[in-house]
């Protein structure tokens, strides 16, 4: 088994396909619309699933944590997530409101980094991030318990089923520690690779005034 992990990895290959062109120079002022538009150019690239990413946090004892999570919305306010208050995140994020964000797309090459400090939305917003989701996805918030140990896998079964069916009886039925977060911006970094690995890395920092400043970093 270990010679054959150690074959599979080594016989892996990145970027086997034409990767699109950057030009730094020309990106916009903000990092809000060349994100907006990267991410289109990766859904329509096929790239799957392009609005996960990773979340990362730091736990009591300082101790990194990270986790694949759904992107919500990226808007003026920052980067939009969602999960229970009482989750290791939503704990991790009370005590230490801050946090990183990485999307990587292979099929174009690119990865997108972006840290900053993170807010909790009130009870509204947060009920109406729920509210547009699928029966699945309310089910899951109604299950709550995010996290904690699991007894069995009985245990699951009994609580997501009672849940899926209250989903369907109450389509608008609340989730009180379902929470939406934004996580604002203070540094994003975009990185397009290069088969030839001159990679082009365009990072955004926002001064002590809320301006961005950009500059190129060596790959």
């Amino acid at each position: 088994m270990t010679s054959d992990f150690h074959t599979t990895l080594h016989s892996l290959r990145v970027w086997d396909t034409p990767l699109p062109g950057f030009d730094a120079d020309a990106a916009p002022d903000g990092p809000l619309d060349l994100f907006r538009e990267w991410f289109v150019q990766a859904a329509r690239a096929g790239q799957a699933e392009p609005h996960t990413m990773s979340l990362a946090t730091v736990d009591a004892d300082g101790l990194p944590d990270v986790r694949v999570l759904m992107l919500h919305d990226a808007d003026e306010r920052g980067w939009h997530f969602a999960s229970h208050a009482t989750s290791a995140k939503g704990r991790q994020l009370a005590a230490h409101p801050v946090a990183a964000l990485c999307f990587y797309w292979p099929a174009v090459g690119r990865q997108v980094r972006i840290r900053g400090r993170v807010g909790a939305c009130g009870p509204e917003e947060s009920r109406a991030d729920l509210a547009v989701r699928s029966r699945g996805a309310l089910a899951a918030a109604l299950t709550g318990r995010q996290s904690e140990v699991l007894g069995s896998a009985g245990e699951l079964l009994r609580a997501s089923e009672a849940a899926w069916e209250r989903a369907g009886a109450e389509p608008d039925a609340p989730a009180p520690t379902w929470t939406r977060y934004v996580l604002a911006p203070a540094e994003a970094e975009f990185f397009q690779g290069d088969a030839a690995r001159r990679h082009t890395r365009l990072r955004y920092r926002r001064t002590p005034a809320g301006a961005w400043t950009r500059e190129l970093l060596w790959p």
